[in-house]
């Protein structure tokens, strides 16, 4: 019997499959009919002990005549006690697949079933037209509230990917809708656009009962770049590793290695063991960095700034051990189809660990002293619960779940290459506040510590990237994962013809974890409400400056985020007119 097999068999006692299709071993489609749709995944999700990962509504009506929607569930166990885990040989990848015919795009929606598919059913109105009939929340997501009805970005017919809608006078935009409870003296206090430990923009409704939020709404997405859009039918695979690490300012790395595994596992490609043990200590460094930045912003914003300079120094340690191992301070151009680009030196090797040594004594003081104010630990316990239940309809990840208790991590559910030969444990922490988010961070933070030491002492010899013999064929997929400082990142990819991908599905870590947020404002005061947008570690996916390059010139100009500000508001003096 296969891995997936029994699961499947029990699908199959109460729902008619018409297909079953695997992509690598542990990845298995399964196609039902639309109708089943929302029952085949409640029954996976909640009889036995699935997640929704990710959810990809695809166009396929060149290939097969209809549009189609795959549900990628993590099937690991429900984990609300020790015992409801999964054995490890029997942890694998279910996709729900089913197709929309092009004259009826519509289905029954999942969220009535399970509240975690919301967003991705909003975004599949947004993105392709595809109604969810039922679905409770039907705003927008997405796009923006003046994007023009019917426009519907990545439907193959619907818009070359250069294409931008022309803007809405000021006076007659839309303004976007948020829920708000009903009740009188219900105070608004909105919360952005810009977020003060992110600097990046989210827009926040908090609905208050004097100090206390009793409900909140947020509009996101101000800075969707359409990296999806861009890549689709004309990039190969290694300028999509390229293009995946600007996903995130932070944790660009695990979004290269997500997007390139994806490819290669469609081909079934091992890569070098020397370059398998490198992505790990990549993939951890960025853990590291970003850890520290958390941990250091959570002390910050709650005043104690002296914490968050000492976290700070540490964090330099760790961007000088990105640097020895991939040459940059940002792990940036490293990841291609077959391994990395770079190789390191003996000499490098030794002056990493020693590096971690460092990194690992002064982590451990700082936080024993951050352990020691009782104002500071006050600060966060208690706040921003997130109720286990909560948890396990909405499917977050990352320090986020971990905090809930759920020993949910992709290395340990879904591991792969080098990661099966290291020994490391999964922190969790059963608080479900702040304090137990950061608590598992730092707990991570050694953890990460003692991988990249295993796989320096362990580290093959060799080459560190080998050329892909095997050409891939058009309309097969695959997912690529990593467990990203933010939890589970998901990269799903169809391929097409001349080696270019037909769609790419970028769920990036925070997208889980924003629809349960509400219930972690809920009851706090509105001095807790940045705390706890904080411990989440959201991404909003910003870029505050871009280089411009001339590709007939050869010339360059860095344009900061104060001059694209004052372009955007006086449209006069183009930056670019003297480069």
């Amino acid at each position: 019997m296969k891995i997936g097999d029994k699961l499947i068999n029990k699908v199959k006692e109460k729902i008619t499959i018409h297909e079953i299709y695997r992509q690598p071993e542990d990845q298995i489609t399964i196609t039902v009919d639309r109708n089943d749709l929302p029952e085949t995944v409640r029954i996976l999700y909640y009889d036995l002990g699935g997640w929704l990962s990710s959810m990809i509504p695809n166009d396929e009506r060149q290939i097969n005549g209809n549009f189609a929607l795959y549900y990628v569930l993590s099937m690991e166990g429900g984990k609300m006690t020790p015992e409801d885990e999964l054995p490890q040989d029997e942890k694998c990848w279910i996709t729900v697949k089913t197709f929309i015919p092009a004259n009826d795009p519509t289905f029954p929606s999942v969220t009535l079933k399970v509240p975690a598919a919301v967003w991705y059913e909003r975004e599949a109105y947004d993105m392709f037209g595809l109604t969810a009939i039922g679905l409770p929340d039907p705003r927008r997501l997405v796009v923006s509230d003046d994007w023009p009805e019917g426009l519907f970005p990545l439907r193959k017919d619907a818009m070359d990917y250069r294409h931008r809608p022309d803007p809405v006078d000021h006076k007659d935009e839309p303004e976007a809708k948020f829920l708000k409870p009903e009740g009188a003296g219900v105070l608004d206090v909105p919360l952005g656009p810009l977020h003060i430990t992110s600097d990046e923009p989210g827009h926040f409704r908090l609905y208050c009962d004097g100090d206390t939020i009793i409900d909140a709404d947020y509009r996101l997405f101000y800075q969707h770049r359409g990296m999806e859009k861009l890549a689709e039918n004309r990039m190969n695979y290694d300028q999509m590793g390229y293009l995946a690490e600007r996903v995130c300012g932070i944790c660009g790395y695990a979004h290269a290695i997500g997007c390139i595994e994806a490819a290669e596992k469609a081909i079934g490609l091992e890569i070098p063991l020397r370059a398998q043990a490198m992505r790990v200590i990549c993939l951890e460094i960025e853990r590291l960095h970003s850890h520290l930045l958390n941990i250091g912003l959570a002390c910050e914003v709650t005043g104690n700034v002296n914490a968050f300079m000492h976290i700070f120094r540490i964090r330099e340690f760790s961007m000088e051990l990105a640097q020895l191992v991939t040459g940059g301070r940002k792990t940036y151009g490293n990841v291609v189809m077959g391994g990395l680009r770079r190789d390191m030196t003996g000499t490098e090797i030794k002056k990493s660990l020693e590096l971690l040594e460092t990194i690992e004594e002064q982590t451990k003081e700082v936080w024993e002293a951050v352990m020691d104010d009782k104002n500071q630990v006050d600060r966060w316990k208690g706040v921003g619960l997130l109720d286990k239940q909560v948890a396990r309809d909405f499917s977050p990840v990352g320090p986020n779940i971990r905090g809930c208790g759920f020993k949910r991590d992709s290395r340990y559910d879904h591991p792969y290459d080098f990661l099966t030969q290291l020994d490391f444990e999964i922190p969790t922490e059963n608080g479900c506040d702040v304090f137990a988010r950061e608590t598992v961070r730092y707990r991570e933070l050694l953890e990460s510590v003692s991988i990249i030491r295993q796989c320096f002492e362990m580290m093959p010899g060799g080459l560190t990237v080998i050329k892909p013999q095997t050409m891939i064929k058009p309309g097969a997929y695959a997912i690529g994962n990593d467990e990203a400082p933010r939890g589970e990142n998901i990269h799903w990819i169809m391929h097409g013809n001349a080696q270019k991908v037909y769609r790419w599905r970028c769920r990036a870590a925070t997208y889980n974890n924003w629809t349960s947020l509400r219930y972690q404002f809920r009851g706090n005061t509105i001095a807790d409400a940045a705390l706890i947008v904080c411990s989440l570690d959201p991404c909003y996916s910003c870029t505050e400056r871009v280089t411009v390059v001339d590709i007939n010139s050869k010339k360059t100009k860095i344009l900061t985020y104060q001059d694209l500000k004052r372009y955007s508001q006086s449209s006069k003096n183009h930056p670019l007119k003297n480069m």
